[in-house]
């Protein structure tokens, strides 16, 4: 639907249910991968469609709410704002020498036939067209900077905050809900925020003056012309009070559809290997679906409530048309003075109508910032950058000690992931943790940089509680190179300075030889500046093992938490891999979950562990003379893997 606004001097298009393009290039990189630049994808549990994950509802909020606290980003544009408003009043003051210059020329000028006239009343009505039309123009530059100024705020908050969420927001959340709200939920809030602003105090200021002009007309027409306003208030409450469940429906589809699609791009080979594609066809239509009728229901809803408010509207226009001609003919009023009344009667008309088309669009606004506000509303990690008191730093270089000290860990109230832990790992140890799936290896060490808080116990870096850290100064010291290694979606070059973002060219080549990636990637035909593509799509799994190797080692971090692959790969490329984790862990305090029985002989130390505990610890030799469950594991011989041999021993 168009609307014709001679206000604004343009047609205003109203798109139901739906923002406009967000940039395309506007991605998001979550929780871990921009904390310690590693992240380990987890798909999405498989389910009905028809199912809304409880993860897409947001916490209800009133309107009023959501209106205080988006005014706040106007402040740092409040003048910006006003003269927006400035010359939105202008260009309606201009507006209203319409009807008045038309009651002159049909009563004054061509009534009296007083030729001499016309061309300067006519030349008077064009220049009062131009300095609206003018003022309107130079509204919707200025509107426009102010527009994208409060978008790029608002995605700036959302997104610094989504940085700062604990990593268990994002264990829970589908990455396509989130996307939908960083980009098209902010874009539904900021229309309220622009439109709001100035198209509301337009239209309000527009009825108040246009009303107060009708009744110095003609007080009688007047108080006709407001017969229909009582039903269209009954009608805007109605649609008030009804509205927002809708817009809050169509907003939990259009996550879901997104969620899915975001799910089936990353899963795309799996698709595909399966030949899955009619069913993920199937599955995206009944998403599909789920918003269009969403989406209908909205429109469906204003398609009635528009006509018929614009109908109730229409009503006064003809009351007032019936009664004044009858006026005029008993020579109560002139032929001009009708048609100036009538003329003014559309200018406020239109601001009504305005007002409900903003109606339309608090209610949109409201259900999509009800989503915003939920991630802006989220506890942050600790030591996050707004209202942290942890700044504890180390007083000296971090030499690598680490302990834990009766550390407990569950992920939810009903059991614990990780009991009783105590270990002590000294400067340049390598500890090697095994154990059969599940039994808590990585819930150990991800305690360690913090990314999930320990329940109870305490766990020290040098004899630094690492609780009394600050996030950032707790992983400055901490390398993470993860199972799956994850390159983001740039330049080999790129993805090694994410370990240091101010190397020089000289430490990025001695990191990259180190991890005996330099002459691979020499061989592509843009060497360091080559492409990898998607998670690093274009690369084999050993190239991108040692990038993230390389990674790792520009940060030069003290301490190593490394989750060795269980990829297979040829011999001569595990055989560089393994060259490069030598280096690597060379002067650093290594705790390293191995699924290899070749990475477990040169640890200093070994933690056997079963259902979270530490069931067995030592070297090598120890743990064979215990002859416990280590010593079984050890005379394995017919399997790679080590969980392999765990889930036969254990049997």
């Amino acid at each position: 639907m168009v609307l014709y606004s001679p206000v604004r001097g343009e047609f205003a298009r109203r798109e139901w249910g739906q923002s406009r393009k967000a940039n395309s290039n506007f991605f998001l990189s979550f929780g871990k991968q921009a904390t310690l630049f590693q992240a380990q994808a987890k798909p999405l549990t498989m389910r009905s469609t028809q199912e809304i994950d409880p993860t897409f509802v947001a916490k209800s909020r009133s309107t009023t709410e959501i209106l205080r606290r988006v005014v706040g980003y106007l402040r740092p544009y409040k003048w910006m704002a006003l003269a927006n408003i400035g010359c939105a009043l202008l260009s309606l003051a201009f507006s209203f020498a319409f009807p008045q210059m038309t009651q002159f020329i049909i009563d004054d000028v061509i009534g009296n036939r007083k030729l001499e006239w016309l061309a300067p009343a006519a030349l008077g009505l064009l220049a009062a067209f131009f300095l609206r039309d003018f003022f309107n123009g130079l509204r919707i530059l200025i509107n426009n900077t102010f527009e994208q100024n409060v978008i790029y705020d608002m995605r700036r908050e959302v997104y610094a905050r989504l940085q700062r969420l604990p990593v268990h927001y994002f264990d829970q959340r589908a990455s396509g809900d989130l996307m939908t709200r960083v980009l098209e939920d902010i874009n539904s809030v900021e229309r309220i925020l622009i439109d709001g602003t100035e198209q509301g105090t337009v239209a309000i200021l527009g009825v108040i003056a246009v009303l107060a002009i009708l009744f110095i007309k003609n007080t009688t027409l007047a108080l006709v012309a407001l017969i229909p306003v009582p039903l269209l208030a009954g009608g805007a409450l109605w649609y008030t009070l009804t509205a927002h469940r809708r817009y809050r429906s169509q907003r939990e589809a259009s996550s879901a559809m997104n969620a899915l699609l975001m799910d089936n791009l990353q899963g795309i080979r799996q698709i595909k290997a399966f030949d899955r594609q009619k069913h993920e066809d199937e599955r995206f239509a009944e998403r599909a679906q789920a918003l269009r009728e969403g989406t209908l229901g909205v429109m469906r809803i204003w398609g009635v409530y528009s006509p018929a408010m614009a109908f109730v509207a229409s009503l006064g226009s003809v009351l007032v048309l019936w009664v004044g001609g009858g006026m005029v003919i008993r020579g109560a009023m002139s032929m001009g003075e009708l048609i100036g009344f009538i003329f003014y009667l559309a200018l406020f008309y239109e601001p009504v109508s305005r007002l409900h088309a903003l109606n339309q669009m608090m209610q949109a606004a409201r259900a999509a910032g009800e989503r915003v506000f939920d991630i802006v509303d989220h506890t942050e990690e600790r030591g996050g950058i707004r209202g942290s008191n942890r700044e504890g730093r180390f007083d000296k270089p971090v030499c690598g000690e680490v302990r834990y000290e009766n550390v407990n860990f569950s992920y939810d109230s009903d059991r614990l992931a990780v009991r009783n832990i105590s270990l002590c790992a000294r400067p340049g140890e390598m500890i090697a943790l095994v154990g059969p799936t599940g039994s808590g290896k990585s819930t150990l060490v991800n305690l360690l940089p913090a990314f999930y808080e320990a329940t109870s116990g305490q766990i020290s870096i040098d004899s630094h509680d690492i609780s009394a850290l600050s996030l950032s100064v707790l992983r400055d010291q901490i390398g993470v190179v993860s199972q799956e290694a994850f390159l983001f979606n740039g330049t080999i070059r790129e993805n090694i300075l994410y370990g240091k973002l101010n190397a020089s060219e000289e430490q990025l080549l001695a990191a990259s030889r180190a991890a005996n990636c330099h002459e691979f990637i020499m061989r592509l035909a843009q060497g360091y500046d080559s492409r990898v593509g998607e998670r690093g799509v274009k690369l084999s799994v050993g190239e991108k093992q040692r990038i993230s190797i390389a990674r790792a080692l520009l940060k030069n971090a003290p301490i190593l938490i490394l989750d060795e692959a269980t990829a297979s790969v040829d011999t001569a490329t595990e055989k560089l891999i393994q060259e490069a984790l030598e280096h690597l862990m060379t002067n650093r305090t290594s705790f390293v979950i191995a699924h290899r029985l070749s990475t477990i002989f040169r640890a200093n130390q070994i933690l056997v562990m079963r259902h979270g505990e530490i069931i067995e610890r030592g070297s090598h030799e120890e743990l064979l003379e215990l002859n416990g469950l280590y010593a079984k594991l050890a005379r394995v011989q017919n399997t790679t893997f080590i969980e392999e041999s765990f889930e036969h021993i254990v049997e």
